[in-house]
């Protein structure tokens, strides 16, 4: 499917700001989402892959900015998996993987954002406990390397871990996510450009509609703000997308 198809597909130009909207509620990108609805639609990972971290770019830094603005960010909670995940992404983005195995990786990583949706992982720990340095170090490179060779920034990831692991609360993980995406993404785009890859023009466009879902879900999720309807769709659209990954 060439690239200006992205055009004449009015119901994804629809759907993605309200994907947008979701994830920045929650600190995210939206690469995931991103991911899943284009598999559904049948776009080739060449243009997947580059199209979704421009948009995760643009809605974690939006979503980022809100969450800052109300002073739930923590540096000493973002840095210790940044710093290993940043470089891992990077090496990601410069590797090319099979059409299957990045259906069957990327499949993977969109159980874990309907469960998270779903709310069966990670919630507000009652007691937050210091981050441990050795493993956040080695959880940060995993996912970092995971981010960039499929394309997204890993906050779905991190979130989970993050929230399982008793380390933050909801709104502090939401910010230090939406950072560890934009960076992440940033650097697995240069991986794929260092490569050669050629970003599609109409992935810079497409970002214009979805800033708007961006700003609206970084604006009401950094306060009080309950998505729990719109999640249960969102998950159902990721789990279609898991399925066709693993029928098609």
């Amino acid at each position: 499917m060439p690239v200006f198809d992205l055009f004449q597909s009015p119901l994804l130009l629809m759907l993605l700001p309200v994907v947008a909207f979701l994830y920045a509620s929650v600190g995210h990108g939206g690469a995931s989402g991103y991911l899943a609805l284009m598999s559904l639609f049948a776009f080739p990972i060449s243009l997947m892959k580059p199209t979704a971290l421009v948009l995760n770019i643009l809605v974690s830094g939006i979503s980022f900015y809100f969450y800052y603005r109300e002073k739930k960010f923590e540096w000493p909670l973002f840095w210790p998996f940044a710093i290993t995940s940043i470089p891992c992404s990077f090496l990601g983005g410069l590797l090319t993987v099979e059409a299957q195995v990045y259906k069957i990786i990327l499949g993977s990583v969109l159980m874990v954002a309907v469960l998270r949706l779903l709310g069966f992982l990670g919630k507000s720990p009652g007691q937050i406990k210091p981050v441990h340095l050795p493993s956040a170090l080695l959880i940060g490179a995993l996912i970092g390397f995971i981010s960039g060779l499929i394309g997204i920034g890993g906050g779905i990831i991190l979130s989970p871990v993050l929230l399982l692991l008793g380390w933050a609360q909801m709104k502090q993980t939401a910010a230090v996510s939406a950072l560890f995406i934009l960076v992440n993404s940033l650097s697995g785009l240069l991986g794929l450009i260092s490569k050669g890859d050629v970003l599609p023009a109409t992935s810079w466009m497409v970002a214009l509609v979805v800033a708007f879902g961006g700003i609206l879900g970084g604006y009401y999720g950094s306060r009080k703000f309950n998505t729990v309807t719109l999640r249960y769709v969102l998950a159902l659209v990721l789990g279609i997308a898991v399925f066709k990954l693993y029928t098609v």
